[in-house]
């Protein structure tokens, strides 16, 4: 799809019109050609044009119910006794109405046989798409609304038109050592980087858990990205993937955070976009920066990870602050005149007077990317907004970096 969640409201509604349009042109064609042939001299033979009916109802609707009612009222047409249309008609040709007969016949019988098969097809594609849907769930689960006192919202944007998995992901998780989130983005999109967001997520998940630093977390994800690279070097290209991709030119950006019970905040960066704070003010709109927290390393992949890993801690995230996390694909999604998404100034619309919601700022901001590039998304994009509960009378926060 061009984006999981909007388009599916707007095909929603075309999809009804279109149907119902397609419902009323076999009935259209009937009623045309009948008109037709009263209007006409009966020397104008018109009749076998609605052997065409059955056809039209099988590739519109595919509804067999229709089929069988357009076929035998086609038949009863094609029977009537021509002086009972045409009053000054005679019957010069005895077998013109059989033969007419024969072809509607032949047709609606096609017709309906085809239909069978045509919704054998459909329940098939259905299941598939049910089946589908799960794996990718299991792939890149929803997040829940809220993990110890802090408000989550994500959202995903696949450039594959009938996916909602690609080369993005993302991940937050509360364990017992605070809220742990993960954002990357594997290189390429779609569904060639499936199998890789899939071993880096599933990867995240353990570690998350079991590694008292979020240092040990990255080596565990960069361990795990390897053994996928071994592997996928020995085995054939995932679906979508062009052969004699080189392993070596694989790689992953990875933003790790930590925060604590306090709010303190905790940053690994492989090369991955720093996230926006948003923090609410008390004139009512929001104040947005990007502060550039720590070190970043590379990607993980194409180089080893050094043997310090330097977290940024940051100061604690108070109530109200939001911190907004990305994928590049925001940033470098374009319009037809080749302009860059206004991220910056979108979240600042987005966020607007008042205390900010993380589910409507990801919903807000993600329609923006759409108006802005016309539905048309040459890279996947991963949205993920972090908020502090706010408490009563507590004055809003601010975040500031600070040496490790």
């Amino acid at each position: 799809m061009i984006g999981t969640w909007v388009v599916g409201g707007a095909f929603v509604q075309g999809a009804r019109g279109l149907k119902a349009v397609n419902r009323a042109v076999p009935c259209l064609w009937v009623l045309g050609v009948i008109c037709w042939e009263l209007l006409t001299p009966h020397e104008t033979e018109v009749v076998p044009l609605l052997a065409a009916a059955p056809a039209i109802a099988c590739a519109s609707s595919g509804r067999r119910r229709c089929i069988l009612l357009l076929g035998g009222a086609s038949l009863l047409f094609a029977l009537a006794p021509p002086t009972a249309l045409e009053p000054d008609g005679d019957a010069e040709e005895p077998h013109a109405g059989l033969v007419s007969c024969g072809a509607i016949l032949a047709v609606a019988v096609a017709s309906y046989l085809t239909g069978g098969r045509r919704l054998r097809l459909v329940r098939e594609l259905e299941q598939m798409r049910a089946v589908a849907t799960a794996a990718q769930d299991a792939v890149l689960r929803p997040l829940p609304a809220r993990l110890e006192g802090i408000e989550v919202a994500g959202g995903y944007l696949s450039a594959s038109r009938g996916a909602v998995v690609g080369g993005d992901l993302y991940e937050a998780l509360a364990t017992p050592h605070g809220v742990r989130v993960i954002i990357g983005d594997a290189r390429g999109h779609g569904l060639a980087a499936i199998s890789t967001v899939a071993a880096v997520l599933g990867s995240f998940r353990e570690a998350a858990h079991d590694e008292p630093e979020l240092a040990g977390v990255l080596r565990r994800l960069d361990r795990a990205l390897q053994r996928h690279l071994r592997e996928r070097a020995l085995g054939d290209p995932p679906a979508g993937e062009e052969a004699g991709t080189p392993v070596a030119e694989e790689f992953v950006t990875v933003l790790l955070l930590e925060v604590g019970p306090d709010g303190e905040t905790t940053a690994l960066n492989c090369g991955h976009p720093w996230p926006y704070l948003l923090s609410e003010e008390a004139t009512g709109a929001p104040r947005i920066r990007r502060p550039a927290v720590g070190e970043v390393l590379p990607p993980l992949g194409p180089f080893p990870l050094p043997a310090d890993l330097p977290a940024a801690r940051c100061a604690p995230l108070h109530p109200g602050d939001t911190l907004f996390l990305h994928t590049d694909g925001a940033e470098d999604a374009r319009d037809a005149q080749g302009r860059f998404f206004p991220l910056g100034t979108a979240l600042a619309e987005a966020a607007g007077p008042g205390p900010i919601v993380p589910a409507a700022l990801v919903t807000q901001v993600r329609e923006a990317v759409l108006r802005h590039t016309g539905g048309r998304l040459a890279d996947d994009i991963a949205l993920l907004a972090l908020s502090q509960e706010s408490k009563p009378g507590h004055p809003p926060g601010h975040f500031t970096p600070r040496a490790n």
